[in-house]
């Protein structure tokens, strides 16, 4: 397998693996028992293919995939050193005021030391802002923000899903107040889901040095190809919650446009999994792809989309674009 790659997170100094690992869905086993193990050899196979980022959220499964990580991470013995890790926060665990779906100063500074209890640790390398927050001043979130940095319960924030605007909004108010200033974004990309990384997001890169650490690089497993003759038994469209999925999986258009794309993976010699991770490792503006996985032996099968990145040409990518573009 070829070698893992770290990319500097934005204008950072931080260097995450561009390929990272991350819990949404993956840690939702009722379990605890299983649930655990299961994480520990996931986060294991991880790090053995060099990676060194893990996402999480205060959202997924209600703050319970946190402490799993957080054991997990105790149960393999890692030094805090040896990982990156993330959490966000915005949806809240509380169906009060002031604690669900906000990112007041109340909730942002209450939810980050939730977070770090859950996980049992003393900081997160990097906090976001899991949802934008049109009811609360973006002045106020962006103070909150970076006083959760100055007192060392994170090292970098940003955002995750929020417009150009608001992005360049909140970075104006901290770069005007000598705040710490939010420096990276957590967007959808994939081979169907491109226009806010590859065009909304454009300036940003240059003009404040954005970061990214893209999520659903398979589109919620469609990529994949498992789709195309219907929704298999156990795959993510049956759990509970996802039903919002099975639409967008079963869509007829969009599952012609994977067989055309399984055209170009078997005549490379890959499978559409490893060509769609590598077709989002070749945007230079991707930080780091995060991959999810329900077992160490898919962990280690995302990893080696590594080797097919040397394969996307520009012919490669050309013939993509054609399929999925039109």
């Amino acid at each position: 397998m070829a070698a893992m790659e770290y990319r500097r997170l934005g204008r950072s100094g931080l260097r995450v693996s561009v390929l990272s690992f991350g819990s949404w869905v993956t840690f939702a086993n009722t379990d605890q028992l299983a649930n655990a193990q299961q994480a520990a050899e996931c986060l294991s196979a991880a790090k053995d293919a060099g990676v060194n980022f893990f996402d999480n959220a205060e959202g997924y499964s209600a703050g319970e995939s946190e402490r799993v990580m957080g054991a997990a991470f105790r149960e393999l013995g890692w030094k805090r050193h040896e990982y990156v890790v993330s959490t966000k926060l915005f949806w809240g665990l509380y169906d009060v005021p002031n604690m669900k779906n906000t990112l007041n100063r109340k909730y942002l500074s209450q939810a980050i030391d939730g977070s770090l209890e859950r996980f049992g640790l003393d900081f997160v390398d990097l906090v976001f802002c899991h949802r934008p927050d049109a009811r609360t001043p973006i002045e106020e979130t962006v103070w909150a923000m970076s006083d959760m940095i100055s007192q060392g319960k994170a090292l970098y924030w940003g955002t995750s899903e929020w417009s150009a605007d608001e992005i360049r909004a909140a970075y104006d108010i901290a770069d005007r107040h000598n705040l710490h200033k939010p420096l990276m974004e957590q967007p959808q990309y994939n081979i169907f889901w491109r226009d806010r990384v590859e065009k909304e997001y454009k300036r940003l890169y240059e003009d404040i040095g954005l970061g990214t650490t893209i999520w659903s690089p398979l589109s919620s497993g469609l990529l994949t190809g498992k789709y195309m003759n219907g929704i298999p038994e156990g795959s993510r469209a049956t759990l509970p919650g996802y039903e919002w999925l099975k639409g967008m999986l079963t869509d007829v258009g969009r599952n012609k446009k994977v067989g055309e794309l399984k055209v170009i993976a078997d005549e490379l010699g890959i499978t559409l999994t490893q060509l769609a991770l590598a077709w989002c490792v070749k945007n230079p503006h991707v930080s780091t792809v995060i991959t999810g996985a329900s077992s160490a032996a898919q962990v280690r099968e995302n990893m080696t989309a590594l080797d097919a990145v040397p394969l996307l040409t520009k012919e490669v990518m050309e013939r993509i674009d054609l399929i999925s573009l039109f």
